[in-house]
């Protein structure tokens, strides 16, 4: 059974979702791909899906609340990635990304090995499900600029202005 619980954040509402003792979803409720994101989850793990509450929703949330304090700079949280075996290479290498950096989607493609395939590596950048804690809010275009992002650019901005104010010293994110 998968496990779905609504979480506010700073940065916008969110579905924390857990299975077999581990994070299977954590992602942006006005995003258009969240039900994308669930159905392929269910159908991958062969669960069902349910309302409710779980120990890893509950430490989801500490972790996330934490991060979004300034108080964490990694998660260890333990995931349940739900995708092809492309996705989650795409996914593992988001995880490489430090906090507080940014990198493009050429990037991703060269550290997987896949250098001409920056548009398959923006569609699984953009399939994550597990926003925020996979770090996709990290990738930006090869310009520098924000590019689409499934909780919407003013809260890829926010994530990133918060990790920046957090690298350098700032205690209050949102008003700077």
């Amino acid at each position: 059974m998968i496990v779905i619980q609504d979480f506010e954040t700073p940065a916008g509402e969110m579905i924390l979702g857990s299975c077999r003792d581990s994070l299977c979803l954590c992602d942006w409720k006005k995003s258009r791909w969240i039900y994308r994101n669930l159905e392929r989850a269910s159908r991958i793990l062969q669960a069902g899906i349910k309302e409710g509450d779980s120990e890893v929703i509950l430490l989801a949330k500490s972790q996330l609340n934490d991060y979004f304090s300034g108080v964490r700079v990694k998660f260890d949280i333990p995931l349940l990635l739900t995708g092809t075996p492309f996705q989650k290479s795409v996914w593992e290498a988001l995880m490489k990304i430090p906090y507080g950096n940014t990198v493009t989607y050429s990037d991703i493609a060269e550290e997987i090995g896949c250098v001409s395939a920056v548009r398959a590596v923006a569609g699984a950048v953009g399939a994550n499900p597990i926003s925020i804690i996979v770090p996709c809010h990290r990738v930006i275009g090869r310009n520098g600029t924000l590019t689409g992002y499934a909780g919407g650019l003013y809260a890829k901005r926010l994530l990133l202005h918060l990790e920046l104010c957090n690298e350098n010293g700032l205690t209050d994110f949102k008003s700077k």
